[in-house]
């Protein structure tokens, strides 16, 4: 069939079937998880494995490690974006929700991930730009809240929220993941303690 102009429509590219989206979504979990445990270059074929995924239907979907990083880190912020959201949405206490996020984002073991920052994929891929800026403004709106509430110092900033995170969930060399992960909330919460107004000192752990 053709139009009036007598040139054929356009075909509308079809929309990917359910299961290779979750074959895809699955990659990306494997993938996330296992920078976390062993960095970016562990091999195709382990997150294959762990994904449940033959490494061809891997390859399909991200024929160059760099693409599967990029959606790794992009998922990573969705997730931490998302945090910010509901945080936002379901805590009366801004401070509250400010710790929740927080806590929350080291979760996902933001530090980890870190180092795969320093690959060669596009940082500036539009993609990782709109979901940076997104995860800003969600971020930004817990501080002005809890400034506002006179809760939070107000010299403090998103970056400063964001640096403290990264930095203090990077594993010590040589330490695993699980066994850091008590002394990553204390050390958050003293983090914490330090930007409230009036301060409460509420640290969990023993020194």
């Amino acid at each position: 069939m053709t139009s009036d102009t007598g040139t054929a429509p356009a075909r509308r590219a079809p929309r990917p079937r359910a299961d290779a989206l979750r074959n895809r979504e699955r990659i990306v979990t494997a993938a996330r998880e296992m920078f976390v445990e062993f960095g970016a270059q562990v091999p195709y074929d382990e997150i294959a494995r762990r994904a449940g995924v033959g490494n061809a239907t891997l390859y399909r979907n991200f024929p160059e490690r760099d693409d599967l990083v990029r959606e790794v880190v992009l998922s990573l912020l969705a997730r931490v974006t998302e945090l910010a959201e509901r945080a936002a949405a379901e805590e009366d206490d801004t401070f509250a929700a400010l710790r929740r996020f927080v806590h929350g984002a080291a979760d996902e073991r933001v530090g980890a991930l870190c180092p795969m920052l320093d690959g060669g994929f596009d940082k500036d891929h539009p993609d990782l730009v709109a979901e940076r800026e997104r995860l800003e403004e969600a971020v930004q709106g817990l501080v002005d809240r809890a400034q506002r509430a006179g809760w939070l110092r107000t010299d403090v900033g998103v970056g400063d929220l964001m640096v403290a995170v990264s930095q203090l969930t990077r594993p010590l060399p040589g330490t695993a993941c699980a066994a850091f992960a008590p002394f990553v909330r204390r050390h958050l919460q003293v983090f914490l303690d330090g930007l409230r107004r009036p301060r409460a000192p509420s640290c969990p752990e023993r020194p």
